[in-house]
């Protein structure tokens, strides 16, 4: 499976960004998405995850509220809408996708089968 992120940029704090994770090769079925980011000098970090096929989904506290996560079955994409975004939100952000839950719900970044190249996203306040 080949990843493509897009729709990073910069935007003010309280602004909002949406970023797509869109799979060619095959389809994400029998897949678990997940979005990751590494802000500057910080270690790559879960953000949020769903189901491909079960449609369940998984947020980090850091943007619970804030972020959600949605498939787009049209595009055979998955859909990252980040709202109220704020400074601490500024990171290059990864898309992922791995058949094992358990792979994603550990965080085991080198486990991941698949890994899409970073989208920046530069939020100033």
């Amino acid at each position: 499976v080949q990843l493509q992120a897009s729709g990073g940029g910069s935007v003010q704090a309280g602004g909002s960004l949406t970023l797509s994770c869109a799979a060619s090769g095959q389809t994400f079925s029998n897949y678990v998405v997940a979005w990751f980011r590494r802000a500057p000098g910080k270690e790559r970090e879960f953000v949020a995850r769903i189901g491909w096929n079960s449609g369940r989904t998984g947020i980090s506290d850091a943007v619970k509220g804030r972020f959600t996560i949605s498939r787009d079955r049209a595009k055979n994409a998955v859909v990252l809408q980040m709202n109220s975004l704020k400074s601490d939100d500024t990171a290059v952000y990864y898309c992922g996708a791995d058949p094992s839950l358990s792979t994603i719900v550990r965080s085991d970044v080198n486990g991941v089968n698949y890994w899409g190249k970073g989208t920046h996203v530069t939020v100033s306040s």
